[in-house]
């Protein structure tokens, strides 16, 4: 049986290191993959705020009315020269004649790391470790008053998102009241990866999270899991980055957490049907459309069910990176 073909996005920066628009990625015999995005009005949506590049290695290969269809749709033919590509540990430096980066340079660890550096990773460490076991709220709120960098963050996300109240957040205790644990759990996390100082990585560290644990919360209620399981794959998702954050053994920095027994096995040795929907956007994010395929095909899903959900966490990272109200899941 031919496997659905696999289309998929790759994040690129701009000079500044930050997020600045998606490039789409197809096999060469797989091009009419393409097709379904033009009809796809989260995809046109997620074109209006955030650029969508055709590279010409790409463009030379379709066909003339569907690279039209896609610009039209809001996508961008550009050079290859215009893309640098860095690995390195080195924090990376643009060449004149390029516009975006791209490669895993921000899933490095760096090559050296500063004193404050350190001890922001130290504080964050142990605010990971109070909100995992439901800490009470001054000792969490005792976190924050040692590092000005991690309550800037908080704050300024939640008062950005409101949640439907009149006025602005204020506190950490406001916070937890108006938005509950699990939802503050949740911001919580993310911002351990956004308020990491001296570190180049911190921001497209902070939008390819939110698009994993986003899309592997999405893909567990496509496969009928309940609302419990859902929140799990989010935590999932965030977790299972946290070794490329902290540049320490995943094992080592989970250990300590006391995490739920199906969501710790999830992390660590992809076991059960949270580690099988993990490996699942894991091997989409490498683009291995045999793997992608066989699992979530376990789950009845497709490939083409797939990716209209990988669209969706695309827009909803953008919340995360712009601080946009329409970014909470009501």
């Amino acid at each position: 049986m031919s496997i659905p073909p696999l289309l998929s996005f790759v994040l690129v920066a701009d000079h500044q290191l930050k997020p600045a628009a998606v490039k789409l990625h197809v096999a060469e015999d797989n091009r009419y993959a393409l097709l379904p995005l033009i009809a796809d009005k989260n995809f046109s949506a997620l074109v209006a705020e955030f650029p969508c590049l055709i590279d010409a290695s790409l463009a030379q290969g379709l066909p003339a009315e569907l690279l039209t269809a896609l610009q039209e749709t809001g996508c961008q033919l550009i050079l290859d020269e215009h893309v640098h590509y860095s690995d390195g540990q080195e924090k990376p430096v643009l060449p004149p004649t390029a516009h975006w980066l791209a490669g895993d340079w921000y899933l490095a660890l760096p090559a050296k790391r500063s004193a404050s550096q350190a001890a922001s990773r130290s504080l964050s460490l142990k605010l990971l470790q109070l909100v995992a076991s439901d800490a009470e709220t001054r000792e969490i709120e005792a976190i924050f008053r040692q590092d000005p960098v991690l309550a800037y963050h908080l704050l300024r996300l939640v008062n950005s998102f409101g949640v439907g109240v009149s006025r602005y957040i204020s506190s950490f205790s406001q916070a937890i009241l108006i938005l509950g644990r699990q939802q503050l759990k949740r911001w919580l996390n993310l911002m351990l990866f956004a308020a990491s100082r001296d570190d180049h990585r911190s921001a497209m560290l902070l939008a390819r999270v939110a698009v994993r644990a986003r899309t592997l919360e999405l893909l567990a209620k496509a496969t009928g899991q309940d609302r419990a399981l859902q929140d799990l794959a989010f935590m999932a998702g965030m977790f299972s980055l946290l070794g490329i954050l902290f540049g320490l053994p995943l094992a080592d920095i989970l250990s300590p957490l006391k995490l739920n027994e199906s969501l710790s096995r999830a992390v660590l040795d992809h076991e059960g049907v949270l580690g099988r929907l993990l490996q699942a956007v894991e091997s989409a994010e490498n683009a291995d459309e045999a793997t992608l395929a066989g699992l979530i095909g376990d789950f009845g899903l497709t490939i083409a069910d797939y990716i209209p959900l990988n669209v969706e966490a695309y827009q909803w990272m953008l919340g995360v990176i712009h601080e946009k109200k329409d970014a909470v899941d009501a």
